[in-house]
C-alpha cells in the first residue's frame, strides 16, 4: 500500500550523512516540481549521469610558444596535446584546436592531423597517394604562405580510460620549414607577431 510522508525537513539521526532508499531503488521527481541546489551547496556524482545532455567535463591547453619542423612525416605538434578520462563509453568528446603557421618557400605548406592517442581522427579520406589531413591543403603558389589551422572534431572514443588527445603536424615538402606560432624571419619588431595554439576537449553526456 501506497503511504505519503508529510516533512519540512529530514536530518541524519547521527553523523551528517544521509541516505535516500535500497541499492535499486527509483525515485521520481513528479513533472512540474523543481529540484533547487541552494548557493554553495554542491551535486557530487560518483556514477553514471545520463538524459541530461550536456557538457561533463571540460579539459583545455594554451601553448603559447613557437614550434618549427622541416619533417615531410607527421611529428607532435609538441605542447598542443591534452588527456580526458570519460565517465562513461557511450559518451561523445567533441575537440576543438586551432593554431597558424607560416612558410616562406614557394611550394611548402604545413599540414595537420588530430590524434587519439595513436590513431589519426578527423582527417579525409585516403585517395592514392595523397595525405589525410585534418586542416592544411598544398598549394602551388608563390611568396610566403599564412594559414590559420581551426578545426573541430565530434569523438566517439568508446571507452572510460584515460585518453590523450594531440596535434601533428608536417610539412608538405621535406627539408623546407614550417614555423609554428610565428612568423618565419621573428625579429624583435612589433610588424612581426607570435600566436597562441589551443586544443580543447569536452565531455558530451551520451
Amino acid at each position: 500500500m501506497a503511504s505519503e510522508v508529510r516533512t519540512n525537513k529530514i536530518s541524519p539521526a547521527t553523523g551528517t550523512a544521509f541516505t535516500i532508499g535500497d541499492s535499486g531503488d527509483t525515485f521520481t521527481l513528479p513533472s512540474g516540481a523543481t529540484l533547487a541546489v541552494a548557493s554553495g551547496a554542491a551535486i557530487s556524482n560518483a556514477g553514471t549521469a545520463s538524459g541530461f545532455g550536456k557538457v561533463l567535463q571540460v579539459v583545455s591547453t594554451t601553448k603559447t610558444d613557437t614550434f618549427t619542423t622541416t619533417s615531410s612525416t607527421f611529428v607532435d605538434l609538441t605542447g598542443l596535446s591534452l588527456n580526458i578520462t570519460p565517465s562513461s563509453s557511450s559518451n561523445k568528446i567533441l575537440i576543438y584546436f586551432n593554431f597558424e603557421s607560416n612558410t616562406v618557400e614557394t611550394t611548402n605548406q604545413v599540414m595537420s592531423r588530430l590524434m587519439r592517442d595513436a590513431t589519426a581522427i578527423g582527417v579525409g579520406d585516403a585517395a592514392g597517394s595523397r595525405t589525410q589531413t585534418t586542416t592544411g591543403m598544398h598549394a602551388e603558389t608563390t611568396g610566403s604562405i599564412i594559414s590559420s589551422h581551426a578545426a573541430h572534431f565530434l569523438d566517439s572514443p568508446s571507452t572510460t580510460s584515460s585518453i590523450t588527445y594531440k596535434v601533428q603536424v608536417r610539412c608538405s615538402v621535406n627539408g623546407q620549414t614550417g614555423y609554428i606560432s610565428r612568423t618565419q624571419t621573428d625579429v624583435d619588431n612589433a610588424n612581426y607577431s607570435r600566436s597562441i595554439a589551443t586544443i580543447t576537449a569536452m565531455e558530451i553526456a551520451g
